[in-house]
């Protein structure tokens, strides 16, 4: 039985799709309502995660499933396996579902390229689908149940042995995931951050300005230039200063900055450092992100074009070493903490099939390993070759060792290459599941077409060449990071699993998974719960990539850390 539900005001319209019968339940109800049909086989459908699991979150209630209409759509309107169904065609000729269901469906600011419990769809015969949906959204319930059926028929049209059907049923429970940790929160002490920043920056100044470290640096700074008013905050004002010391500089990057011998140097690193910290992670982002014991960043579950997440403030991506001792277990409680050693080049040996990477990455230290096969002479050498593979810097040193990577592991290699030549191009890649990458932007199709104009010069022709390379360098990393996201996606999926049936509620506390980063997580568990933990964590790493990559001999390695605070796993 499906069901399709959207909050009326006070109350929540329910509809049966299958005789579109209406009724009515108060909000306030909502929660019990939902308590009492989740079970195995119901799946709740509903326009946005972020809009309405909130909601049964705050009164204690979870769901094993769901599926998060707009981060599916996000993947099917873009997605190459289903250009061909009609529900693409109805996208292209704006006859099908649309309206607020694009709005905002661009990538966020700055994430983007150059420039859930949700069984799969064509649920069996005795599953249930709810749907729910809040008016505050801007999607009506019929336009959920229209978008979900329309959704269900491309998924049943795409032919591709149900990848894309696993990448959204994936995509979906991370969306459960972003907002059981937005509200779950980290633990989090303020009382030691403040410690921290204290011995990091100095006494924090009554009257706002700079704390005790970072005016003592400034000073130096303006000593060393002789400019007793310059502003080292201002980018324009320190290039002047620099360069009225004789030094000639472009900006104040630290990599320009770290090849100039000049008093100023050292100071003024150390300045930049502290203050990107205290700007970052000072007392005004403490005030902002943490209460109650818990740092509250606003997770985005696919909120980069790769399928990576993101986060809407905090800075929950970037936390710093610094401040990671921060980040503290509950007394009594333990965190463990889990990172996929060398998570994309192990993806890459399974995706491209390349069974002698495969087996270098069995070995455990993958770069060590390229070493040890003779293709390279020392582990530095192994890390630089391997990621100028997969982020396009075949220029310089990279570019050098890649003619040994591509004897080595020529299908590897063949693929990223091939991903590369297709984004020069101007054509679209996909993951191992199926996410597609967009087209390029319109300043790639200029530059393209201004190239081929009778007439066109020699810098015509450079830019063309020059954007069509960064675009190419953007399709090379994009189908293994954006497959490295899915299993990220897979893993914290099962782990989520696992943790719920594992730890039973009658059993007190229960472990909680509170932390995602790329390729680590990180769980708050009771102390005599966190070895279990630890093993459930390995086991879900474990499950996520056969369920990728089936028997392909690739090993996902993980290293597992049981502390008292996140510093500690370092």
């Amino acid at each position: 039985m499906d069901l399709v539900m959207a909050a009326a005001g006070e109350a929540v319209e329910i509809v049966e799709l299958g005789t579109r019968t209406r009724s009515t339940v108060p909000l306030t109800e909502l929660p019990a309502w939902v308590t009492g049909r989740e079970g195995p086989g119901v799946r709740w459908v509903w326009a946005d995660s972020a809009e309405l699991y909130t909601r049964l979150l705050a009164r204690g209630v979870t769901v094993r499933q769901a599926v998060d209409l707009r981060l599916v759509r996000r993947i099917l309107r873009q997605a190459a396996a289903a250009s061909g169904t009609a529900y693409a065609r109805g996208l292209a000729d704006a006859s099908g579902p649309s309206g607020s269901w694009d709005e905002g469906a661009g990538q966020l600011d700055g994430l983007g390229g150059p420039g859930r419990a949700g069984a799969e769809a064509g649920a069996g015969a005795g599953e249930m689908d709810v749907l729910f949906e809040v008016q505050r959204a801007g999607v009506g319930v019929d336009e959920c149940v229209e978008e979900h059926l329309a959704q269900r028929a491309c998924l049943g049209e795409v032919d591709d042995g149900g990848r894309l059907a696993m990448l959204c049923h994936a995509e979906s429970i991370g969306g459960l995931i972003a907002q059981e940790l937005n509200h779950v929160g980290v633990p989090f002490s303020a009382a030691e951050h403040e410690r921290l920043l204290v011995e990091l920056l100095g006494e924090r100044d009554r009257y706002g300005g700079r704390p005790a470290r970072l005016a003592e640096l400034c000073e130096q700074v303006r000593a060393a230039l002789g400019a007793p008013t310059l502003n080292p905050d201002s980018p324009p004002d320190l290039v002047a200063g620099l360069r009225r010391a004789g030094l000639d500089v472009s900006s104040t990057r630290q990599w320009e900055l770290k090849g100039l011998d000049h008093p100023v140097i050292e100071p003024l690193l150390a300045y930049k450092k502290l203050s990107r910290l205290h700007t970052a992670n000072g007392w005004a982002w403490l005030h902002a992100w943490v209460r109650d014991g818990r740092f509250r960043p606003d997770w985005v579950a696919g909120g980069v074009v790769t399928g990576r997440w993101a986060s809407r403030g905090g800075g929950a991506l970037q936390l710093p070493k610094q401040i990671r001792g921060s980040v503290r277990a509950d007394p009594g409680w333990r965190l463990v903490v889990a990172d996929a050693a060398q998570l994309e080049p192990r993806v890459l040996a399974a995706m491209s099939g390349d069974e002698q990477m495969a087996q270098a990455a069995g070995r455990g230290d993958l770069y060590q390993a390229l070493v040890d096969q003779g293709v390279v002479e020392t582990r530095q050498h192994a890390k630089i070759a391997m990621l100028g593979a997969m982020y396009g810097a075949t220029t310089g040193e990279a570019g050098a060792l890649m003619p040994r990577l591509q004897r080595a592991y020529p299908r590897a290699i063949g693929l990223v290459e091939s991903a590369a030549r297709a984004g020069e191009r101007g054509e679209r890649v996909t993951t191992w599941l199926g996410r597609t990458s967009p087209s390029p932007s319109a300043w790639w199709r200029e530059a393209q077409a201004a190239a081929q104009q009778p007439g066109a010069g020699a810098a015509a022709e450079r830019r063309a060449r020059q954007v069509a390379r960064d675009w190419g360098r953007f399709t090379r990393n994009f189908v293994v990071q954006g497959t490295a996201a899915e299993w990220a996606l897979c893993w914290m999926g099962f782990l989520r699993r696992l943790l719920d049936e594992t730890f039973e509620p009658d059993d007190g506390p229960r472990p909680e998974l509170v932390y995602f980063l790329h390729d680590e997580v990180m769980v708050h568990a009771p102390e005599p719960y966190a070895d279990d933990v630890a093993d459930a964590v390995r086991e879900a790493g474990r499950l996520a990539g056969e369920l990728l990559f089936g028997s392909f001999p690739v090993a996902f390695p993980l290293d597992v850390a049981v502390v008292e605070s996140y510093d500690q796993a370092d």
